[in-house]
């Protein structure tokens, strides 16, 4: 409601009794009549104040704008040509904080919404704009310059995915001296698993480890197999190893083993009819969403999918074919993001697509996406889903359309691969893809190589080492690039300004050096019923114990050196010196006698005969001349023989 003169507000009628109450009660304006006022007058007097309040607001902006733009002029004017400024501050600058002050101040006290700062002031013209280039306009606010200048980087990363790529910095994981032939992330990024050629798989922690780049636990899961894949489950609790066996094992963060697949039967030729695989395998890959399923391609020219639960017999089978219904031997597969697709690419350079459902006919097929005879060694689907990536022995690399399968969409040639396993992976925003180049040994550098999607163009490539690039894996949520080569070597490539966690928290810990003991001391044992007298006091700190010794006579007392010789100062040698010793030495490890102990027994035969002691005299008044048994030969012994026992010829 609005009032257009002024209110007047009346109170109790002061004639009557109400005088002599308010007298008695101490009121001294009751029954008087009320103040007025003038609310259009309240209104302008406040619109006023604010309007006064904002241009006083507006002056300190603008004085503020004024010396960011002197300071930024003169700062370029000193890149150019330096000239001394003198270090006590002017009275503008005193003018400037106090402008800022009151900035401050009044922002305090101001009603209403500020202006905005492109008002403050326009960009000023100077004679030296053609040579410095155009000033910035300075802002009311650093913050929103950074955002600009921040939005302006995106704009230009946009624009340019490769500077989006972290390889500003890496460092070498020492994994073997042989190829690193798998690796493998968890999901969070917080723990790395390297395997290779030489049976070894390394454990890597991020968080734990320190300047030296040492694995915290090292093992063989599968004895003396080449380990050729590992990836973990997507929930990172589980980790599937493929080698060169025809059983593939789960194994969990610690190493431990899960499960191992069973062994098929080799003698059944209908490999839907075993239960397991019966020759080499070649890769594997969980399932996206579904916990706990994986799948493996054999020698045995088929496609298995698994359950942790069930390890004594797979879930389902798929059997790659050729056009003419013979089958062939499968050398990568793979899980489209959903987990519905699964694809497989094989020898004779075909890729197949099987609904996960269905597993008799394949959804897709392309005869001839590669080189027959050559091992694709990787298929990967991109995140949106729509497009495969193939990585071919015959050195190439191609797109496919899942939507329209029969057609190819880039190719890119040029990209010599030595190993079964090099692989191309998607860079988290999708818009480019990473292999890896293998070359001979002593021949050159192994190169890491980004193509952009759109085009299949090569935009950016870097030399990693003098060796294979085998494996590359780009993690999304880390933002860091790992890479496992021909020597032995796992990088890691990261950015600190675009990379987060991962590598960055190893390379600033400093590297621990061992702890030397100064001397052995004695463990400290609780007995928690002994009597005080006998309980030891509880060791608080073993630096306290070591200095406490270290003041104690005995305890801190050298030992003596073993004597050598007989023995003085009543301390015995240390050989010889005992009756024992004694012995040892000089009787039971004598070895001068090397006579034969026959020939020494014999020379007391004569003496025996001429001079006998033991038996002769006893028989000499009885029987003083020896008789002795007659021996007969064994034929005169059958003759004697009776009838009955008698050989029969």
């Amino acid at each position: 409601m609005e009032h257009s003169g002024p209110i007047e507000v009346t109170g109790t009628d002061a004639a009557g009794p109400h005088t002599q109450l308010a007298i008695t009660m101490g009121f001294t304006a009751f029954g008087k009549k009320a103040r007025t006022f003038d609310l259009e007058a309240m209104f302008e007097q406040t619109r006023r104040t604010a309007v006064e309040r904002s241009r006083k607001t507006l002056e300190a902006r603008e004085k503020e704008a004024e010396m960011n733009r002197e300071n930024h002029f003169k700062k370029l004017v000193e890149d150019v040509e330096p000239a001394p400024y003198s270090s006590k501050p002017s009275s503008r600058d005193t003018s400037s904080r106090d402008g800022e002050d009151s900035s401050d101040s009044s922002d305090d006290e101001f009603f209403g919404p500020p202006l905005p700062p492109k008002t403050v002031g326009g960009p000023v013209c100077t004679g030296d704009e053609d040579i410095l280039g155009p000033l910035p306009l300075p802002l009311g606010e650093g913050e929103e310059e950074e955002d600009d200048d921040d939005d302006s980087e995106d704009e230009g990363e946009e624009e340019n995915p490769v500077l989006r790529i972290p390889d500003s910095h890496e460092i070498t994981l020492k994994h073997g001296t042989k190829t690193v032939s798998a690796l493998a992330l968890d999901p969070s990024g917080a723990h790395l698993v390297t395997g290779g050629y030489d049976y070894g798989v390394n454990f890597w922690d991020f968080a734990g480890m320190d300047a030296s780049l040492k694995p915290f636990r090292s093992l063989q899961p599968c004895e003396c197999h080449q380990i050729k894949t590992l990836q973990y489950s997507n929930t990172g609790d589980m980790i599937l190893v493929i080698s060169g066996s025809s059983q593939a094992k789960v194994i969990d963060r610690d190493g431990l083993e899960v499960m191992e697949c069973i062994k098929g039967d080799q003698y059944i030729v209908d490999m839907a009819n075993t239960k397991g695989h019966t020759a080499m395998l070649h890769t594997g890959s969980w399932h996206p969403r579904i916990r706990g399923e994986f799948m493996t391609c054999s020698n045995d020219a088929t496609v298995r999918l698994w359950e942790v639960e069930n390890p004594k017999k797979q879930k389902s089978v798929f059997k790659p074919r050729t056009m003419q219904g013979k089958k062939v031997i499968p050398t990568t597969c793979t899980y489209s993001r959903d987990g519905n697709l699964v694809a497989a690419a094989c020898q004779n350079g075909s890729i197949q697509i099987w609904d996960r459902n269905l597993t008799v006919h394949p959804k897709f097929h392309y005869k001839q996406a590669h080189d027959p005879g050559t091992d694709t060694s990787c298929v990967v689907f991109s995140y949106d889903g729509n497009v495969l990536a193939s990585r071919g022995g015959d050195n190439t690399l191609k797109l496919w359309d899942v939507r329209q399968f029969n057609k190819l969409l880039f190719s890119a040639s040029g990209l010599p691969t030595l190993f079964p396993m090099t692989d191309c992976c998607f860079s988290p925003d999708d818009k480019l893809i990473v292999t890896g180049t293998s070359v001979q040994r002593g021949r050159g550098n192994g190169k890491l190589v980004f193509f952009e999607r759109r085009t299949l163009q090569r935009v950016y490539e870097t030399d990693v080492t003098d060796a294979s690039v085998v494996r590359c894996l780009w993690h999304p949520k880390l933002n860091q690039i790992m890479v496992g080569t021909g020597n032995g070597l796992a990088k890691v490539y990261y950015d600190p300004d675009k990379s987060q966690r991962g590598a960055k928290l190893c390379v600033v810990k400093t590297q621990q050096k061992a702890k030397q003991a100064e001397s052995l001391t004695r463990g400290y044992i609780i007995t928690p019923h002994a009597l005080p007298m006998f309980r030891e006091p509880q060791q608080r700190s073993t630096r306290k114990q070591l200095e406490r010794d270290r003041l104690d006579p005995l305890k801190s007392h050298k030992p003596e050196p073993p004597v050598a010789g007989p023995g003085r100062g009543g301390r015995v040698g240390a050989h010889g010196g005992t009756l024992s010793s004694y012995i040892v030495k000089n009787i039971a490890l004598d070895k001068t006698d090397d006579r034969n102990p026959r020939e020494a027994i014999l020379r007391h035969a004569k003496a025996a005969e001429e001079n006998p002691y033991w038996v002769s005299p006893a028989y000499s008044k009885t029987q003083p001349k020896n008789v002795f048994a007659q021996v007969e030969s064994d034929d005169e012994d059958w003759k004697h023989e009776p009838e009955s026992k008698k050989r029969k010829i």
